[in-house]
Parts: structure tokens; C-alpha cells; sequence
């Protein structure tokens, strides 16, 4: 199923008001999610995170010039009617490469979101932030289905940290990070580069 890029929207989460943190708590804490690194987080740890900034703060702190206010900014991610998809975390705002974090409402998964979700929120990026020259994320080897939505969305894979990404109970997974360039997202290209652009020297 394709879905328009103009079905998404999104709205400021407002982890400072006690509503506001209320709903982002139930949210992250009635869902699991497979590809992240805690699997299915309680309601403490949820708060223990949001409490920790992890969410952001509420928008009318974000003109401020503290770095620990603007580095970290998050979003519902909604259909039009208001319908929430999921959470969307910007990270590292202020050093002009930001990373993201997308959690989708299980019932949401599988069902062509990821793809307009992502690039609306590539165009806020770029729109919104004119410092930033490159957008990134990362993800597990394993979830397929976040990569190709990596591919679609004109993003580049640029490296694979074998075992990088550690796992619960288990052995580490390799992660493996994506990115587009403000360049690309303008003109619709992709920069591209050689993998291997270095021979090693013969044994002598």
C-alpha cells in the first residue's frame, strides 16, 4: 500500500506538561519493538527516560540557547485526522548531522507508514534547521523492513558496525547507518561513494 507523504503530520510531544508526559509514557510502555535496544520498556523506565530528556521539552522552551533544550526535540507523528502512528525523536540537533528514533504503534506496523513518516520528517528537518547538511539513522542488520524504508526515502547506507548493536540476552547484531545529504533531499539525487576505495599493499 503507498501512502501520500501528505497523509502524515506532526504535532510538538509535550513531555513537560503532566498530560503530556502521561500520554508519551503510556505510549512508549504498551508497545514493544524488536529492533531497539530495550525491547519492551516498563512504565518506570519510561519515565526514568523521559525525566532524563529523552523526549525533549515542551516547544515554547526550544528558543532558548541552552544546548541541553535544543539538542533533543520530539513529535507525534499523526495522519491528518489525528490519528497518532507513533513517536519521532530528533537527536543531536546542535551538532548539524541529527539522528532520529521512529516508534511506531504496533498496530501501525507492516502498513506503509514508515516510508511518508520519514520523509516528512526529512523535509522538517531540512526546512526547519538550515545548519544541518546531512540527516542520519541507524538500525539493526536485521530489520529489513526499516532499511529498505532507508532506501526508498533517498538515504545511503554508510557504514555496518559488525556486532555494534547489542541485544538483550543474546549475542550483538550489526548495526548499520544511513544518511542523506541536504544536496540529495534538494535535487532528488543521490551522492554516491566506493566502498572499498583502498587496495591493501601486497605482502612483500
Amino acid at each position: 500500500m503507498t501512502i501520500e507523504v501528505s497523509a502524515v503530520r506532526f504535532t510538538h510531544l509535550r513531555p513537560d506538561d503532566p498530560d503530556g508526559a502521561r500520554e508519551i509514557v503510556t505510549f512508549i510502555s504498551s508497545h514493544s519493538y524488536p529492533f531497539h535496544m530495550r525491547t519492551e520498556p516498563s512504565v518506570k523506565q519510561a519515565e526514568e527516560n523521559l525525566a532524563g530528556g529523552d523526549y525533549g521539552h515542551n516547544p515554547e522552551h526550544y528558543e532558548t540557547d541552552a544546548a541541553e533544550e535544543t539538542d533533543r526535540r520530539g513529535w507525534w507523528a499523526e495522519t491528518l485526522d489525528g490519528e497518532r502512528l507513533g513517536i519521532v525523536i530528533l537527536e543531536d540537533l546542535t551538532d548539524g548531522a541529527p539522528l532520529f528514533d521512529l516508534r511506531l504503534a504496533e498496530r501501525h506496523r507492516g502498513r506503509g507508514w514508515g516510508v511518508p513518516i520519514l520523509k516528512e520528517l526529512t523535509r522538517l528537518v531540512f526546512e526547519t534547521y538550515p545548519e544541518v547538511d546531512r540527516f542520519e539513522g541507524q538500525t539493526r542488520e536485521d530489520n529489513i523492513a526499516m532499511r529498505k524504508v532507508f532506501l526508498r526515502c533517498g538515504f545511503l547506507k554508510e557504514a555496518h558496525y559488525r556486532r555494534g548493536w547489542p541485544v538483550e540476552g543474546n549475542e550483538p547484531v550489526a548495526s548499520v547507518a544511513y544518511a542523506i545529504l541536504r544536496q540529495d533531499w534538494a535535487t532528488g539525487s543521490t551522492t554516491t561513494f566506493e566502498w572499498e576505495d583502498l587496495n591493501p599493499d601486497p605482502v612483500n
